[in-house]
């Protein structure tokens, strides 16, 4: 199970959210991570704060 810390830089690769303006590739900044429940929090370089569910479906991948 991969974990992500606060300050790390990843890219989305997929997202399962139809009505977000991300598309694959954008990146963005880990804001924090939740191991219980999957879930990142990120702060997108295009403005959107929208969190990434990784067990629903969410991909993104880090940056090196």
């Amino acid at each position: 199970m991969p974990m992500y810390d606060r300050g790390q830089r990843i890219a989305l690769v997929a997202t399962t959210d139809q009505f977000t303006e991300l598309q694959p590739g954008d990146q963005g900044t880990v804001r924090s991570f939740d191991a219980t429940f999957q879930t990142l929090n990120v702060d997108w370089d295009s403005g959107s704060r929208l969190s990434m569910l990784l067990d629903e479906g969410d991909e993104v991948r880090v940056l090196a």
